[in-house]
């Protein structure tokens, strides 16, 4: 559903500001991402909200609202990429359709720069975007975040034209100094990739407030787990931990999200005879209500470049238990916010779950380092303030 007042129609009775260049201060800012759930969508929602609230003029360009744009805010526009059906196309070509709006509202509004999140397609887009809109100057500011480098930008068909973008690129910054490495290890990046953290509000991801929210009976202890559902999550192994603390004591799993290991973790939960216990939520937009409610959460990835979702969960005062893997060991500090495992190690996982389920003083005492590092190294205003500095190098 799109919201009015965001839309496609100028602001300021149908004139357009002149474009000025890159002498000036940036102050209309162009944020490409994917709308659905998951980190990188996450991420750059509430940074275009942050900078809105600064008096920066944020204009989304994408292919459909995202998702965390829940209410009307001033400064904040959104302009929906939509690529134009005809027979000869088996599929739409997106890309093109995207550049095509870049240019639109760049030439309409006047912005200074065009910052992407996800190298493919959308720093392709941004590039050619820029090229068509010489000899203006429009900058671009590519956010790596994580399987648009590991995964997709891997695969053949992407792999030349997801390195050329990333170098074209005016600035280019990743999620965590794993995903920095990685990208210059993988494509030979040769230019500086300047690493930001990913952030939560603090004040929003808050632990457990009063709430008529009920997910399982007073006793029982809840483990969560949030995620886009595909392989990389290691969706079964989450199942496979908790029938062992079920074993053990009375416990509920929340699963929220969905994608294309739903269908199966839903079966292997019958399998397991744990429907009654494993509550599937689908989708939602409200976590910051959800996480309180978990006394653990699971996250088991086989790859994970940063972990949002675990950043939101300890905000919340909630231990993660999760890989020692990606940039993961950047989040979460073993033995004191939550554990790390190896990946696949299941019994290590189990064992740290049931430690902090069983033991209530070490589980509210991680959950208050948990917060306080939350708030104390990835706050909004500190990373905000980072990315600011970065459109700012471009003048």
């Amino acid at each position: 559903m799109k919201r009015a007042g965001r839309g496609r129609a100028p602001r300021r009775g149908g004139a357009s500001p002149k474009p000025r260049g890159r002498r000036g201060r940036p102050r209309r800012i162009g944020l490409t991402c994917y709308s659905h759930f998951g980190g990188s969508g996450v991420v750059a929602t509430e940074l275009g909200l942050a900078l809105a609230k600064r008096g920066y003029e944020v204009h989304f360009i994408a292919h459909r609202l995202p998702f965390r744009l829940r209410t009307f805010t001033s400064n904040i526009f959104f302009h929906e990429a939509t690529p134009a059906s005809y027979p000869v196309f088996d599929q739409a070509p997106y890309n093109l359709a995207l550049t095509t709006k870049m240019v639109e509202v760049a030439e309409h509004y006047g912005l200074d720069l065009l910052h992407v999140h996800y190298a493919m397609p959308f720093a392709a887009s941004a590039y050619l975007a820029r090229q068509l809109l010489r000899p203006r100057s429009l900058g671009v500011v590519t956010t790596l975040h994580g399987t648009d480098i590991t995964v997709v930008g891997m695969e053949p068909a992407f792999f030349r034209i997801t390195q050329f973008s990333i170098q074209s690129s005016d600035r280019v910054t990743a999620v965590s100094r794993f995903l920095k490495e990685r990208a210059e290890e993988s494509f030979g990046i040769t230019r500086p990739i300047e690493v930001i953290y990913n952030f939560v509000d603090s004040r929003v991801f808050a632990p457990r407030r009063r709430t008529t929210l009920r997910l399982a009976p007073p006793q029982a202890k809840i483990l969560m787990h949030a995620s886009n559902f595909r392989p990389v999550k290691n969706i079964p192994t989450v199942l496979h931990v908790f029938a062992e603390v079920r074993k053990r004591l009375d416990a509920k799993l929340v699963m929220i999200g969905d994608g294309p290991e739903k269908a199966g973790a839903e079966q292997r939960a019958r399998e397991l005879g744990l429907q009654r216990d494993v509550l599937f939520l689908g989708n939602q937009d409200c976590m910051e209500e959800l996480l309180p409610l978990a006394d653990v959460f699971l996250l088991p990835s086989s790859s994970e470049s940063f972990g949002l979702v675990a950043l939101e969960a300890m905000s919340a005062g909630v231990p993660v238990v999760a890989s020692n893997i990606g940039g993961l060991p950047e989040v979460i500090e073993h033995g004191s916010t939550g554990f790390l495992n190896e990946p696949g190690d299941v019994d290590g996982l189990v064992t740290s779950a049931l430690h902090l389920l069983t033991h209530e003083s070490a589980r509210r005492t991680m959950g208050r380092n948990a917060r306080r590092v939350a708030r104390e190294r990835f706050s909004v205003d500190e990373m905000v303030g980072r990315y600011v500095g970065v459109y700012e190098s471009l003048r």
